[in-house]
């Protein structure tokens, strides 16, 4: 078991560019994939959830060229996928399992999903609930709630979808299958999830609608390949953010992050903590807003986190669990239930971690109350197998009174491959 100890930090300085965004790499390679053309992704992360994605494809006969820089997609058109001769393995991207699950729906052949043991308990009923509803045939687990499924491709019936959740997932798995279905397929959400497909849907030319509170497709349009460049993630960039803002004497400038509106919520919640955090040189590339995120170190103030922030930054609330270890007076996280059936249990992983570090934490169903301290206790923290988690106390160990270990963090490589070697050229010793 590969395990990484971190000392505490007399400043984290500098300028990086984290790798690309996660979201919009798995997206990249499934529309590129169905589109009629060529489509080339600059930026494109090399992380192993990613790649996962990339290989399903070859699985199903896309060609896809990889110079180390740049992908070139050949794409074969909606209906040009052909049926893959073994079982397509997702490893740890619940991304890639469901948003392929949409996709695969609407298609003429048989396919199966499967991932690693973490992925195969995760939730899968959420997905295949409206697509059995458009006509789908899809067997799995658990009646149908865990991988391996199974998925037999049959013509589909657009939909309007009330989601229970607000998921990016579930609404883009759904999306995708409904440029397959018969009509008009429609996803509505009580707080709007990220909106990397409905972006992306629309720069290949799809026939896509968005209005308060949801999003349409129409079928019957075929889509066309174009050059994408991926922004750095955001999410990557969080763990950043908040080593600068927690540890004293810090500035750092991070380049070239992706600002969409639906995953800012991580620069909302940290600077309504108190967070320095200037956005500079703000523009579009490839349908999506970039800028460079200026961070200096701040006095944070515990706050209460809820209601629609809460999708716009359930990737980054482990690290928001640190910054708020790391602030003065209480923090409570609400409305956060999602986060029990992440890659692990968040809330339950993230407050066994900090209590070791010296944290008075408190669970609920949904969310957590912590009070922050001075500084944290020297300790050793579980990643769970879960990358975020891994990556979180690591930066916790930064502005801790005492070196933090984190046990099994082989994991990190699942969607930042080079973070330790970024925190170490940051990291003032």
């Amino acid at each position: 078991m590969q395990t990484y100890t971190i000392k505490p930090a007399k400043a984290v300085r500098g300028e990086i560019s984290v790798p690309g965004d996660k979201s919009i790499s798995h997206r990249s390679i499934m529309l590129g994939s169905i589109a009629r053309g060529t489509t080339t992704v600059s930026g494109f992360l090399r992380g192993e959830d990613n790649m996962a994605t990339l290989d399903a494809f070859r699985a199903m006969g896309v060609e896809v060229r990889d110079d180390g820089e740049t992908l070139r997609i050949e794409g074969m058109g909606l209906h040009g996928l052909k049926e893959p001769c073994d079982v397509l393995d997702c490893g740890n991207s619940g991304t890639s399992m469901r948003l392929m699950t949409g996709l695969l729906a609407g298609q003429s052949f048989f396919s199966v999903l499967t991932g690693d043991r973490y992925l195969r308990n995760r939730p899968m009923k959420r997905v295949l609930e409206p697509l059995s509803r458009m006509g789908a045939t899809i067997f799995g687990r658990a009646g149908g709630d865990k991988a391996p499924l199974a998925v037999v491709g049959r013509g589909l019936n657009g939909i309007s979808y009330a989601s229970p959740v607000s998921s990016a997932q579930v609404k883009s798995a759904i999306l995708l299958a409904g440029l397959y279905a018969a009509g008009e397929t429609e996803v509505t959400e009580s707080h709007l999830s990220r909106d990397h497909s409905e972006r992306m849907l629309r720069y290949f030319g799809a026939d896509i609608e968005t209005f308060g509170g949801g999003v349409k497709v129409r079928s019957g349009v075929e889509l066309t390949g174009r050059d994408i460049r991926v922004p750095g993630d955001i999410s990557s960039a969080a763990f950043f953010i908040v080593a600068a803002l927690i540890v004293p004497g810090s500035e750092l400038l991070i380049k070239g992050v992706g600002v969409n509106p639906t995953r800012t919520g991580i620069i909302d919640i940290l600077t309504a903590m108190g967070g320095s955090i200037e956005l500079q040189n703000c523009r579009e590339v490839s349908g999506e807003p970039v800028a460079d995120l200026l961070v200096r170190s701040s006095a944070l103030k515990g706050i209460e986190i809820g209601g629609d922030l809460v999708p716009r930054a359930i990737d980054e609330f482990p690290v928001i669990c640190v910054a708020a270890s790391c602030a003065e007076g209480r923090t409570v996280i609400r409305d956060a239930r999602e986060l029990r059936v992440k890659e692990t249990d968040r809330i339950a992983a993230m407050a066994a971690n900090l209590r070791k570090g010296g944290v008075h934490v408190v669970e609920t169903d949904n969310g957590m109350e912590l009070d922050g301290v001075e500084r944290l206790e020297g300790c050793t923290a579980e990643s769970f197998g879960d990358h975020r988690i891994a990556m979180s106390m690591l930066i916790a160990g930064l502005a801790a009174g005492g070196e933090i270990s984190v046990n099994d963090t082989a994991c990190i490589a699942t969607s930042f491959p080079n973070f330790i070697t970024l925190l170490e050229k940051v990291a003032l010793s």
